[in-house]
């Protein structure tokens, strides 16, 4: 039974005990309600080294919506979001967060970094569940988000995927709903990073193979923390 301190503790990710028995019970700081870990005790240029070389980060307290439903592309326009032409493309928007469009009438909001995914999380509170033409999806729970940096994430992702994610087939803005390490999973090119979601059950097995795939680049760990850190250097 948990104890009242667990009771009151922030929500946790579904890689939180990996992370915690990776790094004990320092540095740790809330995020988005989320207890996370905190970036190294050391210098921005450390962490823009351990970026360009190979990470992964748990993107999993930042907020996730679905939007689906034939007025779906009207919905999100009129609340100020920039939508992609067609499916399977993603745009970033002005302040970090990013929309993918995964069909011809569904939506996946992706919250930024810079808020912690507020925007979203308010979004997600104010808007109704569905009205006409318009359906909200929880994804917080259903899908655990990762990202992959470095140059060498193409590579990583040869290894586990059938399609080519080289930087001239893959470009940033383009979205792959396809299988990975035989998990089904959808892979964003962001730019700095790929971002991929995975069911939430199937998280701790995606995480493991994922590092797998990186020992070949020295890969490892990066929290979600650090990661901000580096992309703000």
């Amino acid at each position: 039974m948990a104890t009242l301190q667990e009771a009151l503790a922030p929500k946790r990710t579904p890689l939180y005990h990996l992370h915690q028995a990776r790094s004990g019970n320092d540095h740790w700081q809330p995020l988005n309600g989320y207890a996370v870990e905190g970036a190294p005790d050391d210098s921005k240029e450390a962490n823009v080294a351990r970026l360009t070389q190979c990470s992964l980060s748990d993107l999993s307290a930042l907020a996730r919506l679905g939007v689906r439903g034939q007025k779906a592309a009207g919905f999100l326009t009129q609340h100020g979001y920039q939508l992609p032409s067609a499916p399977n493309q993603a745009v970033k928007q002005p302040d970090g967060s990013l929309v993918a469009r995964l069909s011809a009438s569904e939506y996946l909001l992706l919250g930024s970094l810079a808020d912690a995914g507020q925007r979203i999380s308010q979004h997600e509170t104010q808007w109704p569940s569905h009205q006409s033409g318009v359906y909200c999806l929880p994804r917080q729970d259903t899908h655990a988000w990762l990202a992959l940096s470095g140059p060498h994430i193409s590579a990583v992702m040869a290894k586990l995927c059938g399609v080519d994610m080289r930087p001239n087939v893959f470009a940033p803005g383009q979205v792959a709903q396809t299988a990975v390490a035989r998990a089904n999973a959808i892979v964003i090119n962001a730019g700095a990073c790929f971002y991929l979601l995975v069911d939430t059950a199937l998280a701790c097995y995606f995480w493991s193979v994922m590092l797998d795939a990186m020992q070949e680049f020295d890969g490892q760990p990066l929290s979600v923390t650090a990661l901000q850190h580096a992309l703000e250097s």
